[in-house]
């Protein structure tokens, strides 16, 4: 397996646990926005799941970001050799 069809494959995971993630930190947000407007304290639970969704949506982004890096320095060398023809 190539390692740039790897980088390539675990790049777009992240991107689909990143939105699943997302969507689930939806729910837990509109509780809170809710609880807002109704000027209500929210539920305990409901903003540690809004903690806990945005750290690993962040820490996926991290991750994310670094996959990326990895495969541009990968496709750097191509880039250099076709400048030089």
């Amino acid at each position: 397996m190539s390692k740039k069809g790897q980088l390539k494959r675990e790049i777009a995971d992240c991107e689909r646990e990143i939105s699943a993630l997302e969507h689930k930190r939806e729910r837990s947000q509109s509780a809170l926005m809710r609880a807002m407007l109704a000027k209500q304290k929210p539920d305990p639970q409901d903003e540690e799941f809004f903690r806990v969704f945005s750290a690993l949506i962040d820490d996926t982004r991290t991750r994310l970001r670094a996959l990326i890096a990895e495969l541009e320095q990968l496709q750097a060398p191509k880039k250099e050799k076709k400048n030089k023809k």
